[in-house]
C-alpha cells in the first residue's frame, strides 16, 4: 500500500483574526499554534504546511493567570560577559507586547525549517487594527 500525501493548495490559505482582549496567553497560544500548523484541517500532515495565516489583535490586552504577571522572567543575553537581562511579564507589557504572543506560539510549533516558514504566517499587533483588511480575514474567539 502506497501513503497517501495530500495536496495542500497555496491559493486557498485563509486569514484569520483573533481578539486577544481577556484571553489567557497560553490557551490563545495553543489556538493559533494549531491553526498555523492546520491541525483544524483533515489534510493535516506533520510534515507539510498545510495551516492559514492568523492576525491577533490587542496583544497587549492579553491575560496571564496567577502570580505570572510578577513572577515569571524572559531572559536575554548579549553575548558579552554579564550581559543577561531579565525582564517580567509586567515590563514586556510596556515595551512590547506582541513578544508575549509570538514568545508563546514560538515555543509551541516545531523547531526546524518548517517552524520558521510558520512563524511568517503570524501577524500581531499592539492595538484593535491592523493592515490585513484587503485579505478579508474571518474572525475567531479566542478559547478561554
Amino acid at each position: 500500500m502506497k501513503t497517501h500525501l495530500p495536496k495542500v493548495n497555496l491559493d486557498q490559505r485563509k486569514w484569520h483574526v483573533i481578539d486577544a482582549d481577556g484571553a489567557v496567553l497560553g490557551r490563545l497560544a495553543v489556538q493559533v499554534a494549531d491553526i498555523l500548523r492546520g491541525k483544524n484541517k483533515p489534510v493535516y500532515t506533520a510534515h507539510l504546511d498545510a495551516g492559514d495565516f492568523v492576525i491577533v489583535v490587542n496583544a497587549e490586552k492579553v491575560k496571564v493567570t496567577g502570580k505570572k504577571e510578577k513572577a515569571k522572567e524572559y531572559m536575554s543575553y548579549s553575548g558579552w560577559k554579564g550581559g543577561e537581562k531579565y525582564r517580567t511579564v509586567e515590563q514586556v507589557r510596556e515595551d512590547k507586547p506582541e513578544f508575549l504572543i509570538m514568545h508563546a506560539v514560538k515555543g509551541m510549533i516545531p523547531k526546524n525549517r518548517l517552524g520558521r516558514v510558520l512563524l511568517t504566517k503570524l501577524k500581531v499587533f499592539k492595538g484593535p487594527k491592523h493592515d490585513h483588511d484587503a485579505q478579508n480575514p474571518s474572525e475567531l474567539k479566542a478559547s478561554n
